[in-house]
């Protein structure tokens, strides 16, 4: 059964050299994908830099299709599964794995949007970025000269990410104009039905739990430690719907409203 291919996103946070940008415009284009997103980067005219559009070496249209945006919660828009890029494990974070052991089953799992998120060249992701994530991926490499090239590290995951996918049979198949067979639709419907929350509704529903965990007297801003990276892992493990998010974000309002009555 053809099960339904999940929009692919990648999301360059602060690049600051324009050169990479079009090369990671190009490793996309050989690999399918055309969905890429740009976080603050250095230059604001960025896409049609001259440098970029060399390195680009005919992937225009990828360019074309690009948007640049201000806050990483724009670039998020539509997206399920995140998957940040981080040589170093953080604590209270994701798992840590390679692309070949996360994205395999990632792809049997019929996901609605997965975003591939990369930092910058000179600090590579944040804490925060990754916390909000639900892996980070590690290429392996030589552990004396770990450091990849942000188009090379794009490439190789571009690459994972469509041999998952099926490969080129895969990419025709989703390309294609033939119709869904009547029970290839209807798995489909189930699946849709099935959704979970994209990232956007588990970032208000934990902001709005730190709101609430603040105002009855569970979490003190000043000393915060790791509880809203855990409870991020918690509700990432989750994989909720958004009826358990508008669920969750009730019992949230109902705590501070009982706070209230208490005086």
């Amino acid at each position: 059964m053809t099960l339904p291919m999940p929009r692919t996103r990648f999301i360059l946070i602060e690049t600051s050299h324009a050169g990479n940008v079009g090369g990671v415009a190009r490793a996309m284009k050989v690999m399918g994908f055309d969905d890429l997103v740009l976080v603050r980067p250095r230059w604001d005219n960025v896409l049609r830099r001259e440098e970029t559009i060399q390195r680009a070496s005919g992937a225009l249209d990828v360019l074309r299709n690009a948007r640049i945006v201000q806050t990483l919660e724009e670039a998020l828009e539509g997206m399920t599964h995140l998957c940040a890029t981080a040589m170093v494990a953080r604590d209270f974070g994701p798992p840590t794995r390679t692309p070949r052991q996360h994205l395999g089953p990632l792809a049997q799992s019929v996901p609605q949007g997965v975003a591939f998120l990369f930092g910058s060249e000179r600090f590579g992701m944040s804490n925060d970025d990754v916390y909000r994530c639900h892996v980070a991926l590690r290429i392996p490499t030589d552990p004396a000269f770990g450091s990849l090239n942000l188009a090379s590290a794009v490439q190789v995951i571009a690459y994972e990410w469509r041999e998952a996918l099926g490969g080129w049979t895969g990419a025709v198949r989703q390309a294609s104009d033939q119709p869904l067979t009547e029970k290839e639709g209807a798995y489909q419907e189930v699946v849709k039905a099935d959704a979970p929350a994209d990232a956007q509704q588990i970032a208000g529903l934990l902001t709005h739990w730190e709101q609430s965990l603040i105002e009855i007297g569970f979490l003190d801003p000043q000393a915060p430690k790791k509880l809203m990276p855990r409870l991020q892992q918690l509700f990432n493990r989750a994989a909720l719907t958004p009826e358990e998010v508008h669920i969750l974000r009730g019992v949230a309002r109902q705590m501070t409203r009982h706070r209230a009555e208490k005086g």
